[in-house]
């Protein structure tokens, strides 16, 4: 049996200048700033940004061989991954690699806010970069504390 896909985690967007695109969500489109945080493993700082129950992931590059920053150097900023909420990330890339899909991640690892992650390449998903995500703020695992911070 296949992994249950929870929803949607989140959508992650590459941006050049982290404070300005922070602004423009939250100030220009109204969306409501939630926690901030270096995954230094990753080379990058995220933002997380909430649209009612939905999070969008700003993430910028803070090292230049980050694949935040290999993205942003070939394509400049915009949509990076779509994020989907598993149960058990080990079992979701263990039964995703058992029915053919092409793992970047073939074990999962440490994300944002205290997650479990893994990236499954683009080319078993027509074009489209997903994360699965264990452990996320989804409305499915309300992360009260993440949404104190962006009251």
């Amino acid at each position: 049996m296949a992994s249950r896909v929870l929803g949607v985690d989140h959508v992650a967007v590459v941006v050049a200048d982290l404070d300005a695109a922070t602004q423009l969500w939250r100030d220009v489109l109204g969306l409501r700033a939630g926690a901030r945080e270096v995954v230094e493993d990753q080379g990058v700082e995220v933002q997380m940004m909430w649209a009612g129950d939905t999070r969008i992931e700003l993430v910028h590059p803070i090292r230049s061989d980050s694949p935040a920053a290999k993205f942003l150097a070939r394509r400049g900023p915009g949509m990076h991954h779509l994020a989907l909420a598993v149960e058990n990330c080990r079992e979701a890339v263990t039964s995703a690699s058992a029915r053919g899909a092409r793992m970047i991640d073939p074990e999962p690892r440490g994300g944002a806010h205290g997650t479990r992650i893994a990236f499954m390449h683009p080319h078993t998903t027509g074009g489209v970069l997903c994360e699965l995500v264990e452990g996320g703020g989804g409305p499915w695992l309300r992360d009260e504390a993440e949404e104190r911070a962006a009251e």
